[in-house]
């Protein structure tokens, strides 16, 4: 962390035991991600005369590249948050999911499609319905009348490019396309 953790106690005297289990939780944030830049933790005890009964709000901001998270844990009807050291658990529980959340949404992996293999007309049947097409790495891949989308077979011709997908698993004949799309106006260049 960049800056060090600061802690502030409101309506109440400050206490080592409570700090010390703060700082413990701001280390598991830490080792969860390590690019937190600083944390503010306030921890409040709206009614300071009363001796029980106190509902204490956690206030935690934790600053991140690009934006602050912040949690605000203020009791309601929680009863257990008479007790501080639940009040914190609930707080920095709050501020883990948060933190998570958030590294997911940063981190996301953007889904990068593989751009489709692209290949040319080598050879050509249609007295037999299938044909033969070229690829880059000197591969011949068959493939069938049915596996031209939109029923292209028709208007191939010998040197067209095309796009294809081409089955996983070999048949008969080799290497197989489960589709094959004509790609009008592109050239098919094989050699460099």
């Amino acid at each position: 962390m960049e800056t060090p953790v600061e802690i502030a106690f409101r309506n109440m005297d400050p206490s080592e035991f409570v700090e010390k289990r703060v700082r413990e939780r701001v280390g598991r944030l830490e080792q969860f991600y390590d690019r937190i830049t600083s944390c503010h933790v306030q921890i409040e005890a709206p009614h300071k005369h009363h001796t029980k009964g106190n509902l204490y709000e956690i206030r935690i901001e934790v600053r991140v590249p690009g934006t602050e998270l912040t949690v605000n844990n203020k009791p309601g009807n929680v009863h257990a948050h008479e007790d501080i050291y639940v009040a914190i658990r609930d707080a920095f529980d709050a501020m883990e999911r948060q933190l998570k959340k958030w590294k997911q949404k940063a981190n996301a992996d953007v889904k990068v499609h593989d751009a489709p293999l692209a290949g040319r007309i080598e050879e050509l049947h249609p007295d037999r319905d299938f044909g033969q097409i070229a690829m880059t790495d000197g591969r011949l891949v068959y493939f069938h009348r049915n596996s031209v989308v939109g029923n292209g077979f028709d208007t191939l011709s010998l040197g067209d490019t095309v796009e294809l997908v081409v089955h996983s698993g070999e048949g008969e004949k080799g290497p197989q396309a489960s589709a094959v799309r004509p790609v009008g106006g592109l050239k098919f260049v094989d050699k460099p």
